[in-house]
């Protein structure tokens, strides 16, 4: 189970190993970052998630 990499709780995982959240990709990089349900509704565009990421 992947871990959210802003609040650090494990993310919930759906049918077909599908993550209950989101992932974000930084421009220019190739890394992906996992972002559980609850830090998305908090910070609600791809700037501020990014930014709280950093």
């Amino acid at each position: 189970m992947p871990k959210c990499t802003i609040c650090s709780n494990k993310i919930e995982e759906l049918f077909l190993e599908k993550l209950n959240g989101t992932i974000v990709k930084k421009p220019n990089s190739n890394k992906h970052y996992p972002v559980c349900f609850d830090c998305q509704k908090k910070f609600r565009t791809k700037e501020e998630l990014l930014s709280k990421i950093s």
